[in-house]
């Protein structure tokens, strides 16, 4: 050894250089000759050519939304990168909310089928049971049913049809029928029958029963409508929310923690939970909006659903239709007595029918008994393999976890491995910038709480337009659920308030004793008729000095002997009025 040279005294020192020397951050010659082969190989595996792809890592200053540091990807490959981390999202959201849209589809369809066979199994059941039990009777009128039931699915349909129109309007058809059948000594024109349909509901010839049945098919038919409604609007709300386009800052995010790693040549780092939290908060931050009005719209829907179960059961409702209605027949020709008397007091004589023998309503009803109620065993039967209570409860346990689905999108996305660190391994995931933990706090939920949001720049000022449509579409949906757990249609509040029901509805208004039933009642408004199923009637000509009530419909005049209206003298002007207010 050369005397010359120094000795170290310090050996273990330069040792320590060295080693910090070997391990140091590495040289430009040495960063830029690591390897790409893994990246190359994901780059490959996701379908694009490597033919751009740089063999080993070169200088980043040509990247626009990673960190400028050496890196294994060209410009091509991160504008590649960029659209693919869009499309990732989007499917990321597709598939977390694939729930909602097969629950809402599949219970719409098999509730829309229940519900429209439940009502072809009640025309059904009045078909063969009326036709049975009255035989010709039944199906020369059987057209009065085919309209109901017609009417019944054109509103469940969602047609602008008001129930209470729809039923009053079948008793006052079905009472024409009726009062015909138990006189059938006299001849009735059809200005007679319709004097007769007018006072239905002071006559109240069915009892109470019109009432009975328009409260259950009502309340009945506006839940089931409501809640097809309400499923295929989820659906549709659903569809649209999900339907993203992603904007430039958003992109930016999602490329940042995606596939930032991959242009690093770490492929298999995935971005720390908070990092990813941060990001899909600011993508996710219009459909978060959607919270409270989705919770309140599941919460209705739940209502509804829970209404079907009870008092607003479908299937006892469509079952109770031919129910009623006999029940409703049995009630008139067993008071077919008083009923008649008062009719003939009302609306006039009506003409014998010719060959017969004329006898009084009491002599013409008391010993017939067209009618009869029909036994246990012929009741309908419901719809054949489908229970309404099993569909409600499998609904309800479908609706339970919707609640919060869009403030818990980003969590439920962040949570998946495929995308995120797990939340425990803050110290081995891709924060942004390089391996290690990410400090910034996680931003709160909405378009508001973005604007601290430091990976995402949303511009809050500007609410999306799409999002505000949907907000009121829930609204609007919601406001009809919670109308029909009361048994209100919204869309005909001012129509069904306070309507009748064709008969029984009026029965504390109205003084039993008709026609003289006081001057200040109003008239009976009756629906207009199909004119598919009857023709239209020549206008009547009102007879100068008197009105169709003492025109006795032009078949003579009012008898005077009968009770009720020449008892005095008073009773007389009394009715005598009230005809003349009604004419008016």
């Amino acid at each position: 050894m050369d005397p010359r040279l120094p000795v170290p005294r310090c050996p273990l020192l330069v040792l320590l250089w060295a080693a910090a020397a070997l391990s140091g951050p590495r040289s430009p010659v040495a960063a830029a000759g690591r390897s790409c082969a893994d990246t190359r190989q994901v780059y490959a595996e996701k379908g694009y050519g490597t033919d751009i792809a740089p063999m080993t890592q070169i200088s980043g200053e040509h990247l626009r939304l990673c960190p400028q540091d050496y890196t294994c990807c060209s410009s091509q490959m991160e504008e590649t990168l960029a659209l693919q981390s869009e499309r990732d999202f989007m499917k990321a959201v597709e598939e977390n909310s694939q729930f909602l849209l097969t629950t809402f589809s599949q219970r719409h369809r098999r509730f829309d089928e229940f519900f429209r066979e439940i009502i072809d199994l009640s025309e059904k059941s009045v078909n063969q049971m009326f036709t049975k039990t009255y035989g010709r009777l039944f199906t020369q009128n059987a057209h009065v049913f085919q309209e109901l039931f017609v009417e019944l699915r054109r509103y469940y349909s969602g047609g602008s049809v008001s129930l209470t129109e729809v039923l009053s309007d079948f008793w006052s058809r079905l009472v024409e029928r009726v009062f015909s059948l138990v006189n059938p000594q006299y001849q009735f024109s059809e200005d007679y029958l319709e004097c007769v349909s007018k006072h239905t509901e002071q006559l109240q010839p069915f009892g109470d029963v019109p009432r009975k049945l328009r409260v259950q098919v009502s309340r009945a038919f506006i839940a089931a409508r409501a809640l097809s409604q309400g499923l295929a609007t989820g659906r549709d709300i659903v569809n649209k929310a999900t339907k993203l386009t992603a904007d430039s800052e958003c992109v930016r995010g999602l490329m940042r923690q995606w596939y930032c790693p991959l242009c690093r040549g770490q492929p298999s780092l995935r971005p720390c939970h908070s990092l990813c939290l941060n990001v899909m908060k600011g993508c996710l931050a219009n459909q978060a909006d959607l919270d409270t009005e989705w919770n309140n719209f599941i919460d209705a829907l739940y209502q509804v659903s829970e209404k079907l179960e009870g008092p607003f059961n479908m299937e006892l409702a469509a079952d109770s239709i031919s129910v009623k209605v006999s029940e409703a027949i049995m009630h008139m020709q067993e008071n077919s007595v008083t009923i008649s008397t008062k009719v003939f007091q009302g609306c006039g004589n009506p003409r014998p029918t010719p060959g017969r023998t004329q006898r009084s309503p009491k002599e013409s009803g008391g010993n017939r008994r067209p009618f009869r109620t029909y036994s246990p065993e012929e009741k309908p039967t419901t719809a054949a393999g489908t229970n309404l209570d099993r569909l409600v409860t499998e609904l309800k346990e479908r609706l339970r976890p919707m609640q919060g689905f869009w403030v818990s999108l980003p969590h439920t996305t962040c949570n998946d491995e495929r995308l995120a660190a797990d939340v425990t391994n803050e110290e081995r995931c891709w924060n942004g910038q390089t391996r290690g933990r990410y400090l910034p706090d996680v931003t709160g939920d909405g378009l508001v709480s973005q604007i601290n949001n430091p990976e995402v720049e949303v511009d809050i000022a500007r609410p999306d337009v799409r999002t505000r449509q949907l907000i009121m579409e829930l609204r609007v949906a919601t406001n009809k659920l919670r109308h029909a757990q009361s048994g209100q249609d919204m869309d005909f509040m001012d129509s069904e308030e306070g309507s009748g029901s064709g008969g029984g509805d009026y029965g504390e208004r109205y003084n039993d004793d008709w026609p003289g039933y006081g001057p200040n009642s109003p008239p009976y408004n009756k629906p207009p008729r199909n004119p598919d199923s009857n023709p239209a009637k020549p206008p009547r000509v009102r007879e100068k000095g008197g009105s169709k009530w003492n025109r006795n419909n032009g078949h003579g005049r009012v008898r005077s002997g009968t009770s009720g209206l020449t008892s005095s003298l008073l009773s007389l002007c009394s009715f005598l009025v009230t005809a003349a207010l009604m004419w008016r």
